[in-house]
């Protein structure tokens, strides 16, 4: 809702500010202008990006309307799920969750946490290192360089849509000065008309440039910066699932495993001690 509402001030405040000085808003629906800007756009995108990051790019763009990362609740139920696996390899053995992390949607342990579980990537990451830790004698250290592997690997390809947009934006005054020099063009071929005829063709030539700059800042850049900070918020997920399974590894209770995995998460979505201890209790 936030971008749509970002969206309707940008466009509301261009509009207003140009019909206060009594502007012809018809003069701005150029539909050649936004053939060739679009076209542009989405060649230069098809040039510059290999399928993968294209398809990256398309999957993406639902999450732009969608929230950040995990709130609170979220994180609680994150927690809470930690410290039950913890507390049964605690009190029957690491072989005991073999068959939870198998199946996880089969799981009397899992599926009593839908946010997590709903969670494809934060389940694959869970599941794929207690893997590792139950069959493997990992040192803390040694899981921690893995786990952080994994984190960056997650991080740069959430990244690469943002990239992507990013640079379609940077390029878009550029096109919008095509689009403005080829109306120049259409405009000379008619030196000839009355001044009004041309006055018209040279203002749906500058429209080009106006759109190709509000595409640019309006629109590619804020849309490039939403999906950057939505990665970056989504990877504190995994930061904390990694706090708390390094913490258990290395010889932690479990309350005090998920009492690390509480820190990693920012201040403005962090539960506080209480929260988790009624979490946990529950």
């Amino acid at each position: 809702m936030l971008v749509i509402v970002g969206m309707v001030i940008t466009l509301g405040a261009i509009l207003g500010g140009y019909l206060m000085e009594h502007g012809n808003v018809a003069m701005l629906v150029n539909i050649p202008e936004f053939v060739i800007l679009g076209g542009c756009a989405v060649g230069s995108l098809v040039v510059s990006s290999p399928p993968a990051v294209i398809k990256l790019i398309i999957g993406s763009l639902p999450t732009i309307f969608g929230k950040g990362g995990a709130e609170k609740h979220e994180y609680l139920e994150l927690l809470s799920l930690l410290f039950i696996v913890f507390s049964k390899v605690r009190k029957e053995g690491l072989i005991s969750i073999e068959q939870d992390v198998e199946d996880p949607s089969k799981s009397a342990i899992f599926t009593k946490y839908k946010s997590v579980l709903e969670n494809k990537k934060a389940m694959g990451f869970i599941c794929d290192n207690l893997k590792v830790i139950i069959t493997t004698n990992m040192p803390p250290h040694e899981l921690s360089d893995l786990l952080e592997i994994d984190i960056e690997a997650n991080a740069h390809e959430a990244l690469l849509p943002s990239q992507g947009i990013s640079k379609v934006g940077d390029s878009m005054p550029g096109f919008g000065i095509v689009a403005a020099v080829l109306g120049v063009v259409v405009t000379m071929g008619k030196i000839s008309e009355p001044p009004e005829v041309l006055g018209h063709s040279i203002g749906s030539a500058l429209v080009g440039t106006f759109l190709g700059i509000l595409m640019a800042y309006g629109f590619f850049g804020p849309v490039s910066t939403n999906l950057e900070l939505k990665a970056k918020e989504g990877e504190v997920y995994f930061h904390v699932i990694k706090a708390a399974l390094v913490a258990f590894v290395g010889g932690a209770a479990p309350q005090i495993a998920v009492e690390s995995g509480r820190r990693a998460i920012p201040n403005s979505e962090r539960p506080s001690f209480a929260e988790l201890e009624e979490a946990i209790r529950k």
